[in-house]
């Protein structure tokens, strides 16, 4: 077994060094690829064939994720009629480690014909593909980890970091936010840990409130009516004093403490937990979790006493939050 692990080794350290390598690689011509881009009023065209061309697919995909417009074309296809998807203000990506592959080479004419800007990203900048390109992004490898020298290995890796590289770059460039990554990953785990507080919030006649001159039994009527466990406490002008939960109820019972006539603010807690309605629900969820709460009251990020909404963490069960 001692092989298997040292050959595994040998893959990843040769992969992290080809990684490693294109920080010096990253120059004026990176920057260009980036203005190139984002100057463009088209979309980016990712293409290439084989193992290229899937390293491609992720690479147009993390585009398209990121708030640059990008799709792939398969090389081979487009030589049969799918070159129609390229417009004239489309920048092209085309991935080939030796810059020599028929496929992505036999698209060059048309490419250059209709005045398209060309991206190469090559292991070879001297190759056919570098010559013809706009600018060229080196993402030549000094070995594969295959020990065979022949399966794409750290030559894919080395690209596909390259593309990250590329993407992250655009994505600062365009201010690119939360919100937007949001927009773009509606489903899924990442939508879900992308929520906002307003998204699963109670809101208007759903949230339990009753004023501070009222009694304890008036609470316990609003904590039932809504079935949240909690009613917020207000004063007369709407502002959030206090909290009174099922738990404190019980806990007062307990003791053998007649509450149930008594005012409101004597069994209330004070300085509530609140949180704004901007704020991303996995939040919610860390301070529910870091005070031992299950509840909290909303506000819009101007007044902070003013509730507007209220999140339960069965809120945040039902949509996969948690």
């Amino acid at each position: 077994m001692g092989d298997i692990i040292e050959a595994a080794k040998r893959v990843l350290t040769i992969e992290a060094e080809a990684v490693r390598a294109l920080i010096d690689k990253i120059d004026e011509s990176f920057e260009r690829a980036v203005r190139l881009i984002l100057e463009a009023r088209g979309r980016v065209v990712v293409t290439g064939i084989g193992k290229s061309g899937l390293i491609g697919k992720k690479i147009a995909s993390t585009l398209a994720s990121t708030g640059t417009p990008a799709l792939f074309l398969h090389p081979a296809e487009g030589l049969h009629g799918d070159l129609g998807v390229v417009m004239k203000e489309d920048v092209v990506i085309a991935i080939s480690n030796s810059g020599e592959t028929n496929e992505v080479i036999g698209i060059l004419p048309v490419i250059k014909r209709m005045g398209i800007r060309l991206v190469a990203m090559t292991g070879n900048p001297s190759s056919t593909l570098g010559r013809a390109s706009d600018v060229v992004l080196d993402v030549g490898v000094r070995e594969e980890a295959c020990p065979l020298g022949l399966a794409p290995t750290a030559s894919t890796t080395a690209t596909l970091a390259m593309g990250d590289a590329l993407a992250v770059a655009l994505l600062l460039k365009r201010g690119f936010k939360e919100e937007d990554f949001a927009l773009l990953h509606p489903g899924g785990s990442l939508g879900r840990r992308l929520l906002r507080v307003k998204d699963l919030m109670h809101t208007g006649e759903a949230v339990p409130l009753v004023r501070r001159d009222v009694l304890v039994k008036d609470a316990i009527l609003e904590i039932t009516t809504k079935r949240l466990g909690i009613t917020g406490v207000v004063d007369e002008r709407g502002l959030l004093v206090g909290v009174i939960t099922d738990g404190d109820l019980r806990r007062a019972l307990e003791k053998g403490d007649n509450i149930i006539s008594r005012p409101v603010t004597e069994a209330m807690t004070t300085n509530p937990k609140v949180i704004e309605c901007d704020a991303l629900a996995a939040k919610a969820l860390e301070r529910m979790e870091a005070h031992s709460i299950t509840a909290l009251f909303v506000h819009d990020g101007r007044k902070e006493r003013v509730p507007i909404g209220i999140i339960h963490i069965h809120d945040l069960l039902k949509a996969g939050v948690v």
